[in-house]
């Protein structure tokens, strides 16, 4: 067997990195691209890489004679690169592809071993190396039958998203039987050159043969048959992002993998099959209809300005039913922190544990801190007019339920928080975004009460609640209009954009199916809570939020949490740097299913250390 490696592009998309040098010689933490691939074939024992070259070609071929690879490799140039596509690559290596079995390869891919070896090791001899599609994906796809036949090939100008959820992407990497090549690959290959061209792609033959009564090649699903429910990695790298997301997935520490991930603070999507414990939003909101909706209109959304800010603030007040001079909207609750926090001023209150946005936006020095005394960082009312009741500060600041904890106060004890802190005179902020999660799930966010208490401010994210995180949508409500007209002439006009303003048109048509999704998540948060305390240990603090906060008895959460990410493709909110002298993890409350793959990972993981 030999390999042909594509390798004559110009990969204009990586800018600067390519500018001098050829795309597979660009470096995922520090090893080029055609480095990492030459070892990878040397391992399978060829008889001979053929690797087609053209942009920067003798640079690359000087390069890789340093690299000490030991099976022969046999150059072919592609002059006409820049005008032409891989389609005549591979038609001038032709006479090497008729020779024997082939694995055909394009240059610019990133994959572990074990990739290549399933491909390999496949008794069928004529193979595409294909995975299930997903969002971050480019390029070619194709419909696969139940036994492995290759439906259709779909290119890119034909490729249509309401068809996703049926598609495969293809690997760009394939085995070719020697009888395939030579008898349908190669001619059809010449044929089609000659017919129509050297700019085009060389899966348009395969297109082309799949007409053919028997085509011979089949469909090789990457993660598909795996038994160990384990997923193989690999990555296409066609810009400095992909180049970015490829760095922290085939980073070779384990830790630093880790850590790349964790300061991403989203983007998740992008990960291949990944499933996310650590933002939180709402899974079971929103509908299809909903989305269908928002789909239906993407075009005007997409391609028109947004209403500005006062349009957005009465379809803020339409929906909690407040007026227009009371409640503000913001790009996610975080632009709203960010703006109350720069209006304050003297000595601040805050919990701790709680959501680091709050003490990260103040000045320490002017910061006091209550930090419950308890293993479940619970607190009331009580605890919080006990300590704080001596205390010199002017503000005070309460997320309910609390981030990370869980803890939840009852709305009758907040109106007793008001209460207090109107007789001392205290501006009071209450962050509700878990709240309608909790079984007792009332907003504060109701006229009466904010006419009565000029000093309260009520923040609330809807990208959490609502499930919408993408959108980036939360609300600030005072019965404080100077307050509120200050903040919205601080925040920019355009805040939010067009989807997020659509949203807010329609979602009153959709309250009662959201009503029923935080129905349905209340119940799998019990069921969640319920097994994860069947776990030898763990130990699972209560929560009324979208999310359950676990301690482990014996083990390192950051040891944990990266089991979980690097043999699970699970992500978890580690907590030990917020509480440095235990072992917490913060979980989200997904769907069952995708529950029930972490509490199965938990179990594997937490019974192998005893």
């Amino acid at each position: 067997m030999q390999a042909i490696i594509l390798a004559a592009g110009m990969g204009k998309r990586l800018k600067e990195l390519t500018k001098d040098n050829t795309k597979c010689m660009v470096k995922v933490n520090g090893v080029t691209l055609i480095e990492r691939m030459l070892h990878q074939l040397e391992q399978q024992h060829l008889s001979r890489i053929v690797i087609v070259v053209g942009y920067r070609g003798q640079k690359l071929i000087d390069y890789i004679e340093t690299l000490n690879i030991q099976t022969p490799i046999v150059y072919v140039n592609n002059p006409v690169y820049d005008k032409t596509n891989n389609i005549y690559s591979l038609f001038l290596a032709k006479e090497y592809l008729c020779r024997e079995d082939t694995l055909l390869l394009e240059s610019d891919l990133i994959f572990e071993d074990a990739v290549l070896e399933e491909l390999v090791n496949d008794p069928r001899e004529t193979l595409a190396l294909v995975d299930r599609y997903e969002n971050w994906m480019d390029g070619t796809c194709i419909k696969v039958t139940s036994d492995d036949r290759i439906e259709k090939f779909i290119s890119g100008k034909n490729f249509n998203f309401k068809d996703t959820a049926d598609l495969y992407k293809t690997v760009n990497i394939y085995k070719f039987s020697k009888h395939f090549s030579e008898n349908l690959y190669a001619p059809f290959l010449e044929a089609y050159s000659t017919a129509l061209g050297n700019n085009e792609y060389y899966e348009q033959v395969l297109r082309v043969i799949m007409i053919l009564d028997e085509p011979e090649i089949r469909a090789k699903r990457l993660n598909s048959l795996r038994s160990d429910n384990k997923f193989l990695r690999w990555y296409e790298i066609d810009d400095i992002q992909d180049l970015d997301i490829a760095e922290s997935i085939f980073a070779p520490d384990d830790d630093e993998k880790v850590s790349m991930i964790q300061k991403r603070y989203g983007g998740y999507w992008r990960y291949p099959k990944l499933i996310d414990f650590c933002y939180l939003v709402n899974p079971y909101f929103p509908p299809q209809k909903l989305i269908d909706e928002i789909n239906a209109n993407s075009m005007k959304l997409l391609m028109q300005y947004p209403s500005g800010m006062r349009v957005n603030s009465l379809l803020a007040a339409k929906n909690f039913g407040v007026h227009i001079e009371n409640i503000l909207v913001g790009n996610g609750a975080a632009e709203l922190i960010k703006l109350l926090m720069q209006k304050l001023s003297g000595k601040v209150g805050f919990v701790r544990p709680t959501f680091e946005e709050y003490p990260n936006r103040y000045d320490k020095a002017e910061s006091i801190c209550f930090s419950p005394q308890n293993e479940n960082f619970s607190y009331n009312v009580d605890d919080l007019i006990n300590f704080f009741g001596d205390k010199e500060i002017t503000s005070l600041i309460v997320v309910n339920p609390d981030n990370p904890s869980g803890n939840f106060i009852s709305k009758c004890d907040l109106i007793r928080l008001i209460h207090w802190t109107a007789k001392k005179n205290l501006n009071l902020i209450i962050d509700e975004s878990f709240v309608d999660f909790a079984d007792e799930n009332e907003t504060l966010i109701r006229q009466n009460i904010l006419n009565a208490n000029k000093h309260l401010c009520v923040i609330k994210s809807l990208s959490k609640s609502h499930g919408i995180g993408g959108l980036r949508l939360g609300v600030l409500a005072s019965g404080n209009e100077e307050l509120i007209a200050a903040l919205k002439k601080d925040a920019a006009i355009w805040n939010i954009n067009s989807f997020a303003e659509f949203y807010m048109q329609i979602f009153e048509k959709y309250k009662r199916v959201y009503f029923e999704s935080l129905r349905k998540l209340r119940e799998e948060r019990k069921r969640f809570e319920n097994e994860l305390g069947k776990i030898s240990g763990i130990r699972v603090i209560p929560s009324q939020a979208n999310f359950i906060m676990i301690e482990l008895v014996d083990k390192s959460a950051r040891e944990l949490c990266k089991n979980l990410l690097i043999s699970y493709n699970i992500f978890v909110k580690d907590l030990s740097e917020k509480n440095s002298w235990k072992n917490y993890l913060r979980l989200a409350v997904r769907t069952t299913a995708d529950n029930d793959k972490l509490l199965d990972a938990l179990t594997k993981i937490l019974s192998q250390e005893e």
